[in-house]
């Protein structure tokens, strides 16, 4: 399994912009959108026809967990699930806490940047 391949997007309308690109390169079944924000993650995956990570991703152990978890170590569990290691998870997560949109490609062929 390739590492994924992620980048921070501080306006809705670049990440919808990037996953638009993105979709003629890679499946659009492995393109997904992180915020800190349940809604504000809905929104803009629904705009960009992208993927939130839900129980498919995180399997049913990890989702159960996730509704008792604090938020933030909710959103890590959610990018190692993706195949972030657990320092960039952390990384990551701290990104969000700024407000950053965060596409990421899971199993990005070689050479896929954003």
């Amino acid at each position: 399994m390739a590492a994924p391949v992620f980048k921070e997007f501080m306006n809705d309308d670049e990440a919808v912009k990037a996953v638009d690109e993105l979709k003629t390169k890679v499946d659009e079944d492995n393109i997904y959108i992180l915020t800190h924000d349940d809604d504000h993650t809905k929104r803009v995956a629904n705009r960009a026809d992208a993927n939130t990570v839900g129980a498919s991703e995180t399997g049913i152990t990890t989702s159960v967990k996730n509704v008792f978890r604090k938020k933030g170590d909710e959103l890590r569990a959610k990018f190692e699930e993706l195949g972030f290691s657990e320092t960039e998870a952390n990384n990551l997560e701290s990104e969000l806490d700024k407000g950053a949109v965060i596409v990421v490609v899971k199993d990005a062929p070689a050479g896929i940047s954003l």
